[in-house]
């Protein structure tokens, strides 16, 4: 999946130069206003929202872009030129409903830990990063879902060692965050 928050900060940069980026950007600016109205809809609904609202909204960003004239090596060029890298990845988000147009939250639930990084144990090699990639998604996707992350370790590391070696994922699945 792309990131709309991503583009929209590029042409935000590049508006400060060229007065062409205010054309995508208003466009983008739209298309967040509008998904802001479907954010209290439910998965299936929002993506049926999406592709009635902002599939329009999506084709006019991208043919504004393609009668923008810039630089490559300017602020809008480079704008123009990662929209257009991203353009099938950001295309996906029409048709998934459950998936934000901006990874800015989960961005922002990391941030503390990409910050620290180098404070954590076992970060200097890729086991340990995994393992602290491993944590990390036990940790938010437990506060994704209203747990205290701390009880629910708890949890986890209590009853799943129970289960045996090797439990069938019918034996895991009540231990998931959303269940």
């Amino acid at each position: 999946m792309g990131c709309l928050a991503h583009v929209r900060r590029k042409f935000f940069e590049a508006v400060k130069y060229s007065q062409t980026a205010k054309g995508p950007l208003k466009i983008l600016d739209q298309i967040f206003h509008q998904e802001k109205k479907l954010a209290s809809l439910s998965s299936s609904a929002r993506m049926s929202r999406r592709k009635e609202f902002l599939r329009p909204l999506f084709e006019q960003f991208w043919q504004s872009l393609s009668a923008c004239t810039a630089l490559p090596k300017s602020l809008l060029g480079k704008a123009i030129k990662y929209a257009l890298g991203q353009k099938e990845a950001i295309d996906k988000l029409l048709e998934y409903g459950a998936i934000d147009i901006s990874n800015n939250t989960c961005e922002q639930a990391v941030k503390s830990l990409v910050i620290d990084r180098k404070n954590f144990l076992f970060s200097t090699s890729v086991a340990g990063a995994d393992a602290n990639a491993i944590w990390l998604t036990l940790i938010e996707s437990a506060k994704a879902n209203g747990l205290d992350p701390q009880k629910y370790l708890t949890k986890i590391l209590t009853v799943v060692p129970q289960l045996g070696p090797f439990p069938a994922e019918s034996e895991l699945e009540p231990y998931l965050p959303w269940n």
